[in-house]
């Protein structure tokens, strides 16, 4: 681990090929913590594709998120930065790498949630604006919604 890394890890009650569908197919859902919502504006799921969510919190707040995707490996990979935005422009100071990993574990997924940041400041920002407990959530409900995704691909 990078010493300017955060890291979240759950054992998921999913399998990899439903996490991947619900990150392609179903990510407003489990994107942020309720009561936030977020809105996916574009996923070009490929490396240099763009990534751009907004996130709307229930007093007004507007938090866009706008990068690019680094690596892309179906069900098992995505990474990807706040550092460029479409067509590998600076985005002006960076904030982190992003990467989710998903590991296989028969029924289950081992999953990682990594945060790399340029400093240690920004690691500290990250991690004081509540790192743990929002990815923390984040996969929680991500875990749910791929549930939901590998009991209707069963009953199908």
């Amino acid at each position: 681990m990078s010493a300017h890394e955060l890291v979240i890890e759950r054992l998921m009650d999913a399998p990899a090929g439903a996490l991947w569908k619900a990150y392609t197919g179903h990510l407003n859902e489990w994107f942020c913590p309720r009561p936030w919502r977020a809105e996916v504006i574009e996923m070009d799921l490929r490396p240099g594709g763009r990534s751009s969510v907004t996130m709307y919190g229930p007093n007004g707040e507007v938090a866009p998120n706008d990068g690019v995707y680094l690596e892309v490996v179906p069900e098992r990979l995505i990474v990807f930065t706040d550092a460029f935005t479409r067509g590998w422009d600076p985005a002006g100071a960076p904030f982190m790498v992003g990467s989710f990993e998903f590991e296989p574990q028969g029924d289950k997924t081992l999953f990682r949630g990594r945060a790399r940041h340029w400093t240690q400041e920004a690691r500290a920002q990250h991690e004081t604006m509540g790192f743990q407990q929002g990815w923390g959530v984040m996969a929680e409900q991500w875990e749910a919604v791929a549930k939901r995704i590998a009991a209707e691909a069963a009953d199908a």
